[in-house]
């Protein structure tokens, strides 16, 4: 590859109430503030060295501007430009400032139609990994990852994996023959996955990961949800994937926006890793152990924006079916 995309970066969602969303994310689950001015708030987690993981915006409806991806050098971005451009995709540069403590930047919208940000520099803060008197809520240590609903599956797998680098840890299939892919989960640092492509009506954001200590700090969360009156945000779990190996909460912020509480993977050191196949219909791929996802898990997410006009994005129906046969 002409550039290096190192890993997951940030993720900008969109809240009506900044306040009521400051009081979910930093008061009772523990993410650390930034910054914040009269459009947006900076979050991030007790492990992170970079200014923000996770941008809250205010805005009229939910919803998602972008999902960011670091990569290791300046002129990445130069090269990334030239990629989408021959595709014929919309970019649009951003310029240093335009997110707190972040450089110049450039944003994309993918053939799937999902807005991406590429950025190197970002302003670093302080590490907070051992001041373990500043722990609260759920201990969020960092952005891990994105999930995405989208349409075509296969046409967005051969995008990331063959144009943008991305490597593949695991994959579900479905039972036709030949098997069609349903979903994906792709990795750039040495982990499970920085990106899923999930089978959906796309494109749009199913859930951001946020890794956690361990998995006390997922019963927490639970707990102190439950405690300040939150516990009719928890969505599903806790619980563990088969894939991924995942223990997990999944949680719906006071917008609707889904995050998921996540920790407990396993490590993909090598580039010949070998990809974990699991059937559709296979209920151990999803839930290992636990209650089966509710029906609101496949069908609602959050809609994401056109880089070009900041409208939210059309959606379009999968032609897979975009759920397994038990999920009624």
């Amino acid at each position: 590859m002409k550039f290096n995309i190192t890993r997951a970066g940030h993720i900008e969602f969109r809240c009506t109430d900044l306040d009521r969303a400051r009081e979910f994310y930093v008061d009772i689950l523990g993410f650390v503030e930034s910054d914040r001015d009269s459009e947006r708030l900076y979050l991030r987690g007790l492990e992170g060295r970079e200014h923000h993981g996770l941008v809250l915006r205010k805005a009229e409806s939910p919803g998602v501007s972008h999902i960011a991806f670091r990569v290791a050098n300046p002129d990445d971005l130069d090269k990334l430009a030239e990629l989408y451009q021959e595709q014929g995709r919309p970019i649009r540069w951003m310029p240093a400032g335009y997110e707190k403590g972040q450089g110049k930047a450039l944003r994309v919208q993918d053939p799937s139609g999902l807005p991406l940000e590429f950025y190197h520099e970002m302003a670093g803060d302080r590490w907070l990994l051992q001041h373990f008197e500043l722990y609260r809520g759920a201990n969020v240590m960092r952005l891990d990852h994105f999930n995405c609903q989208v349409s075509e599956v296969q046409n967005a797998y051969d995008w990331f994996t063959k144009k943008l680098g991305f490597y593949t840890s695991e994959v579900t299939v479905t039972e036709d023959s030949p098997p069609c892919l349903w979903a994906a989960w792709l990795h750039r640092k040495q982990n499970v996955h920085d990106l899923a492509l999930m089978n959906g009506i796309g494109p749009r954001l199913h859930h951001a990961g946020f890794w956690l200590a361990d998995q006390a700090s997922v019963l927490r969360a639970c707990d102190v949800l439950a405690a300040t009156g939150y516990a009719d945000c928890i969505e599903r779990g806790p619980g563990r994937h088969g894939i991924s190996n995942a223990f997990f909460v999944y949680l719906r912020d006071p917008d609707g926006n889904r995050i998921e509480l996540y920790t407990n993977d396993y490590m993909i050191p090598d580039p010949d890793w070998e990809p974990i196949q699991w059937s559709i219909n296979d209920p151990r791929r999803a839930t290992f152990w636990g209650h089966k996802p509710p029906a609101s898990w496949f069908d609602e997410a959050s809609l994401v924006e056109s880089i070009e006009s900041g409208e939210l994005m059309p959606t379009y129906p999968p032609p897979l079916k975009d759920r397994p046969e038990f999920v009624t």
